[in-house]
């Protein structure tokens, strides 16, 4: 199966994917051929990407680190921890909390069971989830990239599930954030601006008071929008007064939200959201941890076209785990022409050669 954009989407194409909607239920099934129906009912839900079969990519096969149904119940059962809380006077929110902290443990766990026992990188497919309530959706990812993190960074066992809690509450403190401007589709007022910045501060507050968790964890979520050159916020502390774990969650909570589509913007590629945390490299996040979040994450996907520096073009096959930037590629068209046979290279034995582009809009379709 290859990744495409929803702008080359055509009749006759074949579902590669399942796409999940957030009740659980398959919105669109793998092996479906794609109608007129369909395409413009993706479009209306704001999909931006499916995975499609045909010749040209068939057996390339993608498996996320986190098995869907896993993920599916996991988030779930999170809403549900979660409402309680939301339903909670403020003064409430705490004891509320306290009582739903055996579910969130229970959740890290099986997020560290599939990270921790595999020496893959971590593959995560958010194109193939469809959700309301971003917030529940975008802590479980935090949560899976803190845990990738963290065990590359050779923390214990017990260190990275603090980390992995620390992560899936470290925006707890926007229950408390008006709807009408968490999902605000337009420019925030500086006021608005000033009340989303104080979930940091309602997180701090509503943990600190667990008596289940460690004070580790509220400040996960008090810190996790410091900058190491103090740009960031509540406090604008620099590097040295920041906690190692939020340092973490800080890069973490960045890819998620660059990958994942907002009210106010359309997502990034994996590869361009990692791009702009490598720029900041040094300034505002820590390089240990950076350097781990790159070794620890797919760069390039299975099923996604490149095209490669010396004018070939493939789809990414598998990947390469000295080296995830430099994974093997199912190369199908040399000079601008489509070839008679594919054949597979890994881009480690080309030093001379780099992925130039990708190019989900490539409209070449293979039955």
């Amino acid at each position: 199966m290859r990744l495409i954009s929803i702008n080359v989407l055509r009749e006759g194409m074949v579902v590669g994917r399942t796409i999940w909607n957030e009740a659980g239920h398959p919105l669109l099934h793998k092996d479906v051929t794609v109608t007129k129906g369909i395409v413009e009912r993706l479009r209306q839900l704001n999909v931006q990407y499916l995975y499609i079969d045909d010749s040209l990519s068939k057996g390339i096969e993608i498996e996320e680190t986190v098995e869907p149904k896993k993920r599916i119940e996991a988030v779930k059962n999170m809403t549900k921890a979660f409402e309680h809380v939301k339903q909670a006077k403020p003064n409430q929110a705490s004891f509320v909390l306290d009582q739903q902290s055996k579910v969130i443990g229970l959740i890290v766990d099986d997020i560290m069971n599939s990270i921790i026992n595999t020496d893959d990188v971590l593959m995560v497919l958010t194109d193939a989830y469809l959700y309301d309530e971003y917030i529940y959706q975008h802590s479980f990812q935090v949560a899976m990239y803190s845990i990738a993190i963290a065990k590359e960074m050779g923390y214990t066992y017990e260190d990275i599930r603090l980390i992995g809690i620390g992560a899936l509450l470290h925006d707890v403190g926007k229950l408390l954030i008006p709807i009408e401007i968490l999902l605000k589709p337009g420019k925030l007022t500086d006021s608005e601006y000033e009340e989303i910045k104080r979930h940091a501060q309602y997180g701090f507050d509503i943990l600190r008071n667990l008596h289940s968790l460690s004070l580790l964890v509220a400040h996960c979520a008090f810190q996790h929008h410091e900058r190491i050159d103090g740009s960031g916020y509540p406090r604008g502390i620099v590097d040295h007064e920041i906690h190692p774990f939020a340092k973490i969650i800080a890069v973490a909570d960045v890819f998620d939200a660059l990958t994942s589509n907002r009210v106010y913007r359309n997502k990034m590629l994996p590869t361009e959201a990692i791009a702009i945390i490598v720029k900041d490299d040094g300034i505002k996040f820590d390089t240990k941890v950076v350097e781990a979040f790159k070794r620890s994450i797919i760069h390039y996907s299975n099923g996604t076209i490149v095209l490669l520096t010396d004018g070939r073009r493939g789809i990414v096959s598998k990947q390469n785990l000295i080296d995830v930037t430099r994974p093997w590629i199912r190369v199908f068209e040399e000079d601008d022409k489509l070839l008679g046979a594919t054949y597979e290279i890994c881009l480690s034995d080309y030093p001379e050669i780099y992925i130039k582009n990708i190019e989900t809009e490539f409209a070449v379709y293979v039955e």
